[in-house]
């Protein structure tokens, strides 16, 4: 692990490939899992102030199971999560294309909304579990992310560098420099 600030960064993070295949796997991560995405108190409020305005983004069951749920919901370890869809999908996915995607990013990218999708999200792979006097940093590896493995792999790209403006927004651009920094040392001791 390294450490930056009081985030604990597992090394996968910076060693390990990804770069979203969404050719491939279809945005599948929005439809799959055991509960919705872990949301943030704040992001609730901010979803609760835009939702009219991400209404119009959502397909009908989406606005069914939130009007139903509200916007977010507790999972079974007791986490705010996105509601779901007949407990599936997240109430909040749509499809274009044959590809599932976010209707709150829809919204944000249109210029509706100012929020752009929950930060679980945009950091995924990376999960931030957050303790009493740090935040550690993990990469959730998931089978049906494979194709993002590879691709990145193939690409190059670490996971860090794929997920540059999630953390940038999450943590901040220093602390995203200080990551770079931190690959530096590591690779560095690598070649060593």
């Amino acid at each position: 692990m390294i450490q930056i600030d009081d985030k604990l960064i597992s090394f996968d993070i910076f060693e390990k490939h990804f770069c979203c295949d969404l050719p491939k796997c279809l945005g599948i991560c929005c439809v799959h899992g055991q509960s919705g995405a872990p949301i943030e108190p704040e992001e609730i409020l901010m979803l609760e102030q835009e939702l009219e305005q991400i209404k119009p983004f959502l397909k009908p069951s989406g606005i069914k199971a939130i009007n139903k749920q509200g916007v977010a919901i507790m999972d079974l370890d007791g986490d705010m999560v996105t509601p779901l869809i007949n407990n599936e999908e997240c109430a909040f996915s749509i499809e274009e294309n044959g590809v599932t995607i976010c209707a709150i990013e829809k919204a944000w990218l249109n210029g509706k909304v100012k929020f752009r999708k929950p930060i679980s999200c945009h950091l995924y792979p990376i999960r931030a579990k957050k303790y009493p006097t740090f935040t550690a940093l993990n990469y959730d590896q998931w089978s049906i992310c494979d194709p993002a493995k590879v691709l990145g792999q193939n690409e190059g790209i670490a996971v860090f560098r794929f997920l540059k403006d999630a953390i940038i927004r999450a943590y901040g651009k220093k602390f995203y420099d200080e990551m770079e920094e931190a690959a530096k040392y590591l690779q560095e001791q690598n070649i060593e």
